[in-house]
């Protein structure tokens, strides 16, 4: 049985692990990337590949899960890294040599998509998105069995949302969805408040105690989240709608008042049939995702000899 090498890097950190054909996870190694530079992230990616052969019996591919966006051709634009505005990743790993087996790179988006469809909330969907809310809000999209990647494989930047007509400055940068729902938006919006000393992480405990920015903050993200939920689910009448990333962490409680707020907006058939649902895999959806990639290719290639 073939095991498959999969890589997960985070804006601080890189997973990695072994994950065999059924989606078991083996082997997991974690290692920080605060504060390195281009070329030697992708030497830490390299370093984590070499490490994980060494315990792999049958390695049948490599899946790497990036920020922001990965090209098709192997080429990464991944801003909030330094050096990593269009990396060229897969000939950057080539160069320092790995084995002749299947290497595939995929946006963040797209492998905790996909890692929840294999082995999480969406298992089995062939209708399915995750929305990634953390700094920033990315979505991965499924469609007709097919993950969605568009004409220049920047398909589900919906942090760049239009769900407020009065344009700020500020949605040039972030999108005006991110700006407002965000990990970022929230501490940003938390500042217009007048809570300059506020982080996400602190908004969750000021709202277990009553305080009415927090509670206010909380109001204006779970109408954003409903709006753009509402656009999803029009647009696109997913069977499930899957919510991860650090923000979704605290903010699964309010999974529900998101699925009423969506309904006041959206295609009113639709919205009956779609399940709003916490991601079930945690920090370990990237790591299947990307491993299902690298297993599909690897499938696909047996499949045609």
């Amino acid at each position: 049985m073939s095991d498959f090498i999969a890589i997960d890097l985070g804006g601080t950190k890189l997973l990695g692990a072994l994950v065999d054909e059924q989606g078991r996870v083996e082997h997991k190694i974690k290692r920080p990337v605060q504060g390195e530079r281009g070329g030697e992230i992708a030497d830490a990616i390299h370093e984590l590949i070499q490490a994980l052969l060494e315990k792999s019996d049958q390695a049948g591919g490599i899946g790497i899960s990036v920020p922001v966006i990965a090209y098709r051709n192997g080429v990464v634009w991944a801003p909030n890294l330094a050096g990593w505005d269009d990396f060229p990743l897969k000939d950057h790993l080539q160069t320092l040599g790995i084995p002749a087996i299947p290497l595939e790179i995929e946006s963040y988006r797209s492998c905790h998509l996909m890692g929840e469809v294999w082995k999480g909330a969406a298992s089995g969907s062939e209708h399915a998105i995750f929305i990634a809310v953390g700094t920033g809000i990315g979505a991965g999209i499924l469609a007709d069995g097919h993950v969605l990647r568009g004409q220049n494989d920047i398909s589900g930047a919906i942090g760049w949302m239009a769900l407020n007509p009065e344009y700020a400055a500020g949605y040039k940068e972030r999108g005006c969805f991110e700006t407002h729902a965000s990990g970022y938006g929230l501490a940003f919006q938390a500042r217009q408040l007048g809570r300059p000393e506020w982080n996400t992480e602190d908004i969750f405990p000021a709202l277990e105690k009553g305080d009415p920015a927090a509670q206010k903050l909380m109001n204006e993200a779970i109408r954003y989240w409903g709006m753009a939920c509402a656009n999803l689910v029009s647009i696109f009448n997913p069977g499930k709608i899957i919510f991860g990333g650090g923000v979704f962490g605290p903010a699964v409680r309010y999974i529900p008042i998101i699925y009423e707020e969506a309904s006041r907006w959206a295609q009113p058939v639709s919205i009956r049939q779609v399940q709003f649902l916490p991601s079930q895999l945690g920090d370990e959806a990237g790591i299947l995702g990307a491993a299902w990639f690298a297993y599909k290719k690897w499938k696909d290639g047996l499949e045609k000899r």
